[in-house]
């Protein structure tokens, strides 16, 4: 992995995705799913602890969902709607026994629209958003289900809990835990979706921040698999018969603007220079074509993409004349920090990629200073807001987003009401406008017309140039000849129930 530690182990995990894809859809198992089955189409939601939900038609702020029968957590007790509620109490209820800040502190911002739940019998729950949100099933499919008769067992200790965790998922992690070096997952043999029973005897799970050690770790047999491998020994490890696997998946790397007063990034003019300052051709080539060059904030081709007038492009002289315009120049030059990490989940090769912006901004009169800290530690600045001290005064954080719903891909990082602690919008950018448009995301219920909606989103981000937009992930991964039935789907999280090793 990118991460430099285990995820967390007791439910919600941390490192961002990364934790999620390791360690979170792996041992547990969230109410909606996604569909990781296909390379070559987009993953949808499919039912996966509840086998199906729907919204009142005459309260739309009210949504059923049916539980799925027989399904066990791994210590042999039952998955019931009373284990949803519970589960629900322990990230948003802080008088609840079972409240653990830690896990709250990674699903809580997940699901901002929930007022309420409530069982109404052994196989079904009532949750209730505090309005009208078509984006809620997407919300849900981040939450995941611990045991809470485990809980129980292990003395009500979240600690204890963590080096023996309970959940419904495909994998168990029942020995070979040691914080910040290994994990060794092993098959649920009794999972309740017997097409995704793993066929492997275990998977071993090793944190490694820094690119040429996962290499070294692959070349020399340590490992069968890595996330991320370094641009430059890509050619080498496909000449020694390494396998390369990429595909296209809805994620960006770009730098979340703060919009706090005194931020100069509150200035069009200076948002729209350094987005047409960043030569991304170069950084393709510096990333040995393992990128997507950004057009927005969303791929090129993605049908929220729209059609905004703000063209992306490599135009420093353009980007100078802004500048001159906002009263900077050469001797009048804008300071600005970011926060920006080694590594980490989606981070792709965060070092060579901001020191290429940095040379970039530094040609438009824009000098950046890098504060950097690891991606945990980055993730919790980023919860936390441009206004809190963890920040240290910067103007920005460097962030790769997960952009698979709009929800998380859109509405959480402008929504007004979602500035911390509330939610993840960073920056605490706010404009009427944008949050007329995401009210009427969440209260268009039919597909098609969402979608309208969703462009006009997406054309407002880019139009306004919210963000430096600089990048979208192929997802590398290398990998031994050996590993076998692997599918590497259009998704932040990958299944690995099929892999096998010949």
């Amino acid at each position: 992995m990118t991460a430099s530690d285990i995820p967390l182990t007791t439910g919600q995990t941390d490192q961002g995705g990364e934790g999620q894809r390791f360690m979170g859809l792996t041992l547990y198992d969230a109410l909606v799913g996604w569909d990781l089955s296909s390379a070559t189409k987009p993953s949808v939601l499919i039912p996966a602890l509840a086998t199906s939900w729907k919204v009142d038609a005459n309260d739309q702020t009210k949504w059923t969902f049916v539980l799925r029968d027989g399904v066990k957590f791994h210590d042999g007790s039952e998955f019931d709607a009373e284990a949803v509620v519970w589960n629900f109490d322990k990230l948003l209820k802080q008088d609840s026994p079972q409240f653990d800040p830690r896990q709250s502190a990674q699903g809580r911002s997940r699901i901002p629209s929930v007022a309420s739940y409530r069982v109404v019998d052994p196989k079904t729950v009532e949750i209730t958003t505090k309005s009208p949100d078509a984006t809620l099933p997407y919300q849900l499919a981040w939450i995941l289900f611990s045991s809470p008769a485990n809980w129980e067992a292990q003395g009500k200790s979240w600690d204890a809990v963590a080096q023996k965790p309970s959940g419904t998922g495909p994998w168990k992690l029942e020995h070979g835990f040691r914080p910040r070096e290994r994990a060794e997952l092993t098959p649920n043999k009794d999972y309740w979706d017997a097409t995704r029973v793993p066929k492997l005897e275990s998977l071993v799970l090793i944190p490694l921040p820094e690119p040429n050690a996962r290499v070294a770790a692959l070349r020399s047999g340590q490992v069968d698999w890595i996330e991320a491998p370094a641009p430059d020994a890509v050619p080498s490890l496909q000449a020694a018969g390494f396998d390369i696997v990429t595909n296209s998946y809805p994620h960006n790397w770009t730098w979340h603007l703060s919009r706090v007063e005194g931020s100069p990034w509150n200035d069009i003019r200076v948002r729209k220079a350094a987005n047409l300052a960043v030569d991304r051709e170069g950084m393709k080539s510096l990333l040995g074509n393992l990128m997507i060059p950004a057009e927005g904030f969303f791929p090129p081709g993605h049908p929220w993409f729209g059609n905004p007038s703000f063209k992306l492009a490599y135009d420093p002289e353009a980007a100078k004349k802004l500048m001159t315009d906002a009263g900077y120049g050469p001797d009048k030059r804008l300071h600005t920090k970011t926060v920006i990490s080694p590594s980490g989940s989606g981070q792709m090769l965060p070092l060579p990629m901001n020191e290429l912006i940095q040379q970039n901004l530094a040609d438009i009169f824009i000098d950046v200073e890098f504060e950097v800290a690891d991606w945990n530690t980055v993730i919790n600045i980023w919860r936390a807001g441009a206004k809190d001290p963890t920040a240290k005064g910067a103007d920005a954080v460097n962030y790769s987003y997960f952009i698979q719903d709009p929800f998380s891909g859109l509405i959480r990082q402008v929504e007004c009401d979602l500035a911390p602690p509330n939610g993840t919008n960073w920056g605490y950018y706010c404009d009427k406008e944008m949050d007329a448009l995401l009210s009427q995301v969440r209260t268009t219920f039919d597909p098609d017309e969402q979608v309208k909606v969703l462009q006009k989103v997406h054309e407002k981000y880019v139009d306004d140039a919210l963000f430096l937009m600089v990048a979208h992930d192929v997802n590398p991964r290398a990998m031994s000849p050996k590993v076998k039935g692997f599918v590497q789907a259009q998704n932040w999280f990958q299944d690995f129930s099929p892999i096998t090793m010949a």
